[in-house]
């Protein structure tokens, strides 16, 4: 069973309420979320693009600018190379729409997961030069191409890199050696002498800052540049940027500029998906729309993507967005069989006893490895590996939990990999196939995690009685959106609910209504969309059978829970009322 926990930062909740006109429950979740500082509230709340940094901060911008508009005006062959998920595909997106209405000679290359890998290789170094390519710019890939840029300055060619990846080092003797590159011009917001304040930019947000810089330089009206602000949010979201400061007043003008998209392949695939446009916000673009575009670069190619995006005609348009549809939905299914399949063994195979996991799944395709380890790290709360066989071995993704770094515990069996790179949460890494169960082995010996590691933990914004919740209340928290990473949904928690009625509603009977009655006396409508059987499983543990059967029929029972709810307005028929969404229950 998970473990509560009540954020407990302190702060005059009062004061803040009363100076930004918002309740002291809004001002509590705001400090939660780590802003202090009246400066930093009124930016939280009021943030506006005119409060962003200027890009000329950014290291090397103006050299690059520079080096590209001489480009421009000497006609010279330009390729922008990008990658194949939504921030590359976005990314490249800006730039080549950008140098196309700056005069470029210009194309693009986004290389292909399996074949290609990620970022820039030899092989597409090669390729450019043999089609007599001038100048690579580089987007969401390059700061690591150390060798590839270096071969590349070898032929002649002029190298640009705008990334937003963390920049390569070696470790010697506990010292950070930050490995050079030879590109003639490197904007990364995370090189260590780079004075951009926001260090956290997508790909695509690095790379319309460069836009701005260019038209700045060549007399093209900077108000042009807004026409990419609803590309540079739907990469924030969808690269899983944290949704701080200035990733905050980029994705809240995003969303305002999408609700009136002119972009006819933006406007394709939101109709595929079945979403006005004016109804668009940072969910779909991090969980329906985000999904149909990572899944070309998965299942077929990203440039599939890219080319919706550039499509000037509404047929051509719909017929690409609708394969980007179906991609997804194959995507999905091959997801769900996936870890179907990977339950199957951990329940086999004797997993339990294993603190992180390594689990093999020869057919699945490579490109989804990565989400099936999130899913079954969910499900487990545990370090996991899913790995798959490649042409050349074994490949596979790593997805951790906050009290494991994934790449530094990697570093202690670095002799199994034949390459592995990584972050605290998240891996990749490829070996031979004699060295998956090894790995299994030795990364569980190496594992310090203990039981309570392994407890899922549930965050608590406030712990509030459901009586306090008001419609007002509710309506306000829209000023804490838009919501992702580093910034979730405001969660609360109450007691000694009891339990008056419970249905299964649904046409797949997959939502659990509940009717509620507050320690006061207050009736409150609830909603459940987790496991129902495992909820009903509880209630027979704890109240007993005969409980069960009496809240189903309406009739008293003893059953009391505390629950971890999130309030919302429901709307039906045009009435709207308060609805309860029951998150964990006990």
């Amino acid at each position: 069973m998970a473990k509560w926990y009540v954020s407990a930062k302190r702060a005059d909740f009062a004061a803040i309420g009363a100076k930004f006109g918002i309740d002291q429950v809004t001002a509590r979740i705001i400090r939660n979320r780590g802003v202090i500082g009246d400066d930093a509230v009124n930016e939280f709340l009021n943030g506006k693009l005119s409060d962003i940094a200027d890009p000329a901060l950014l290291k090397d911008g103006q050299r690059l600018v520079d080096i590209l508009a001489q480009k421009i005006a000497d006609k010279v062959k330009i390729r922008i190379i990008g990658d194949y998920d939504i921030d590359g595909v976005m990314s490249t997106y800006i730039l080549v729409k950008a140098l196309k209405r700056a005069g470029a000679c210009v194309d693009y290359m986004i290389p292909d997961r399996v074949k290609d890998g990620y970022g820039l290789n030899v092989h597409l170094i090669d390729k450019a030069y043999e089609d007599g390519i001038d100048t690579v710019v580089t987007c969401d890939n390059g700061i690591a191409a150390i060798e590839e840029i270096a071969h590349a300055k070898e032929l002649g060619m002029t190298v640009l890199v705008t990334d937003h990846h963390a920049v390569p080092f070696e470790d010697i003797k506990g010292i950070k050696i930050y490995k050079e590159s030879k590109a003639d011009a490197v904007v990364n917001p995370h090189q260590i002498e780079c004075s951009y304040p926001y260090k956290e930019l997508c790909g695509a947000a690095v790379a319309w800052k460069i836009v701005i810089l260019l038209y700045r330089k060549i007399g093209i009206d900077e108000k042009e540049t807004m026409d990419f602000i609803e590309n540079v949010a739907f990469a924030t979201v969808g690269d899983v940027m944290p949704l701080t400061g200035e990733n905050r007043i980029l994705v809240k003008a995003g969303l305002k500029s999408i609700h009136h998209t002119t972009n006819i392949g933006m406007k394709a695939l939101l109709e595929c998906c079945n979403i006005e446009a004016e109804n668009v916000d940072a969910y779909h673009f991090g969980f329906v729309l985000g999904p149909c575009v990572n899944a070309t670069g998965r299942l077929d190619t990203a440039k599939r993507a890219l080319e919706l995006f550039l499509c000037d005609r509404q047929e051509e348009a719909m017929r690409i967005a609708s394969e980007l549809v179906a991609l997804n939905d194959d995507r999905k299914e091959m997801t769900a069989k996936g870890v179907e399949t990977a339950v199957e063994i951990y329940e086999r195979d004797n997993y339990e006893k294993d603190r992180v996991l390594v689990i093999y799944l020869p057919d699945v395709h490579e490109s989804i490895a990565g989400i099936i380890a999130g899913r079954i790290r969910e499900k487990y709360n545990k370090p996991t590996f899913i790995l798959t066989k490649s042409e050349d071995g074994v490949k596979g993704s790593g997805r951790s939990i906050e009290e494991y770094s994934m790449y530094e515990e990697m570093c202690k069996c670095s002799e199994l990999f034949t390459k592995f790179g990584g972050h605290p949460m998240a891996a990749g890494l490829s070996l031979p196939q004699e060295n998956v169960e090894p790995f299994r082995q030795k990364i569980n010996e190496y594992a310090s995690l203990t039981d309570d590691d392994l407890v899922p933990k549930i965050h608590i914004d406030v712990p509030m009685p459901v009586d306090y919740v008001s419609m007002r209340l509710v309506s306000e928290f829209s000023v804490l959106a838009p919501f992702g990473k580093d910034n979730p949904k405001p969660v609360f928690a109450d007691k000694n609910l009891r339990v008056s009625r419970m249905w299964v509603v649904g046409k797949n009977n997959n939502v659990l209504r509940l009717s509620l009655i507050s320690s006061y006396g207050t009736p409150i409508n609830a909603i459940y969309f987790g496991d129902i059987e495992s909820f009903f499983d509880y209630i027979r543990q704890r109240f007993g059978s005969d409980a069960l059967e009496a809240a189903q029929r309406g009739r008293f029972n003893n059953i009391v829970l505390s629950v971890v709810y999130s309030p919302k307005i429901n709307v039906f028929r045009e009435n709207e009322s308060l609805q309860f969404e029951i998150q964990y229950y006990k």
